[in-house]
Parts: structure tokens; C-alpha cells; sequence
């Protein structure tokens, strides 16, 4: 399946598990230009599970851990979300605004979610992502730039620098962009 990506029409990608989330809304009219990655894992550093859909599908259970107090009621999602196996899940169209970004800036345009795709990648931090994820990443990267303009590729930490801190230290960003052939990419001033 791998080679074969491709979006289609409906912004979806066929092939892949669609697990899909509420939290989401219409686009303004603009281009989709920005690709946004992150990492998450909950309970935080723990992999594997589905507390991550759970929490992008509005169905966490709030006592099932206790760091799990403090968001369960967030109403937030990604367009895709790739597990450690390399297993991509979609969430969200990528016709659709999927809530991923929050208070962002990118290049002095505000609100990244109008134009961007989220990919979360199911890791922290501290941690190495897998092989499995980056060539996942990769052919998912190289899919969506057939259909949407892509001029950027940034992290959660490049367009809310105050709030965040992934994808993280751990990324290997020079790798990533090198087999796309892409500059490293570009920092916003906080």
C-alpha cells in the first residue's frame, strides 16, 4: 500500500483505518499549504493502547488514569495519526479543519488550522520515533503533496513556541526533509 498513497477527492486516504473524529469544522476558503507534525502518547510516554483515539474521539474516560483528569474534556483531533508500527489512522479530512494547532502562527498568519494538515505521531519527546513511523510519515508526506500546495513543514513547537515543545529533540528533521528533498524548515518569531 505504500507506494500506491494517494488522496483522494474526499481528502481521505483510501486504505488506511478512518476512525473519524468530531473535532473538526469547515475550512475558510485558502489554500492548505502548511503540514504540522506533533507526537502525543497517554498516558504521557506510554505507547501503544487507544487513549490517543479516545481523546480525539470525545470518549477518554476520565478516571481511567489520572493525568487523563485534566483532558478529557479537550476537544481536539489530527488528519492523521501514525502509531509505532507505522500504522496510519485518519481522524479528519483533509477538506475539513481538524483542531490539532490551537493558538499558532506561521510565517504572520494566524489560526495554522485554517491551512494546515496535522499528523501526530504516537511518541514524546524523550523518545526515538521508529523507523516504521518515518517511512509511514514519508509516504504520507509525499501523498498530500500531490493534492495540497505544501510550502511548509514545521512542528507543533515552530507555530505556538510558548505553548508546545513536539515533535521534539528527538525528531530527526534533517532525515525527514532530506528524502523529500525540502529545506529544513522555517522557525516563526514568538
Amino acid at each position: 500500500m505504500a507506494a500506491m498513497m494517494q488522496i483522494d477527492d474526499h481528502g481521505l486516504l483510501p486504505g488506511c483505518t478512518y476512525i473519524a473524529s468530531p473535532n473538526c469544522d469547515d475550512r475558510p476558503t485558502g489554500t492548505i499549504d502548511l503540514l504540522v507534525i506533533h507526537n502525543i502518547s497517554l498516558p504521557p510516554g506510554e505507547f501503544s493502547g487507544d487513549a490517543v483515539l479516545r481523546l480525539f474521539t470525545n470518549t477518554l474516560d476520565a478516571t481511567a488514569h489520572p493525568y487523563y483528569q485534566d483532558i478529557a474534556q479537550l476537544k481536539v483531533s489530527a488528519h492523521f495519526f501514525i502509531r509505532r508500527d507505522g500504522q496510519i489512522i485518519q481522524l479528519v479530512s483533509c477538506l475539513k479543519r481538524a483542531w490539532h494547532a490551537g493558538l499558532s502562527c506561521w510565517q504572520g498568519r494566524l489560526r495554522c488550522n485554517d491551512f494546515s494538515i496535522g499528523v501526530e505521531l504516537e511518541g514524546s519527546d524523550t523518545v526515538a520515533f521508529t523507523a516504521a513511523q518515518y517511512a509511514a510519515l514519508h509516504e504520507l508526506t509525499r501523498a498530500l503533496r500531490k493534492v495540497y500546495p505544501l510550502s511548509g513543514i514545521a512542528g507543533h513547537s515552530d507555530i505556538a513556541p510558548q505553548r508546545k515543545t513536539d515533535p521534539g529533540g528527538c525528531f530527526d528533521w534533517l532525515g525527514y526533509l532530506s528524502r523529500l528533498a525540502m529545506p529544513e524548515p522555517l522557525h516563526t518569531e514568538a
